[in-house]
């Protein structure tokens, strides 16, 4: 078997804070100070009020499921191995919506699923990962 390392995040200036805070199992998202608004993804400016008066702030990790899609070609050969796997779209109670790998079966899966954040280990690297609510 040939030794394919997983694709590792895009980490820059702006998103540097939000993947230290994942490295320490918290989730954090920005804020903006001036609208009060939520951000995610992480960026310079707020993308309601075009301020650049971004806070980041710990944020609840909880969320409800908006839509999934199970997985049974990877888009990358290292996840090929790990198919058929979920991942979905959560929108935050915060109010953002983030796409991620979902810990749940297919067979529970259902629209406006209460989910929480489980931070899973990926070679060196935490990843946020989401899985129902209490498990």
């Amino acid at each position: 078997m040939t030794n394919i390392s997983f694709p590792e995040p895009p980490i820059t200036a702006v998103s540097k804070p939000f993947w230290d805070k994942i490295n320490e199992k918290q989730f954090y998202l920005q804020q903006c100070e001036e609208c009060k608004q939520w951000v995610f993804y992480p960026r310079a400016h707020c993308p309601n009020c075009f301020s650049s008066k971004l806070t980041w702030k710990e944020a609840s990790g909880q969320g409800k499921l908006k839509s999934w899609s199970i997985v049974h070609r990877a888009g990358h050969p290292a996840w090929q191995e790990r198919t058929p796997y979920a991942v979905g779209v959560v929108q935050l109670a915060e109010g953002p919506s983030l796409l991620t790998h979902l810990l749940i079966n297919e067979q529970e899966l259902r629209y406006q699923l209460p989910v929480e954040i489980s931070f899973q280990q990926l070679n060196e690297r935490l990843l946020p990962f989401f899985q129902k609510k209490g498990d």
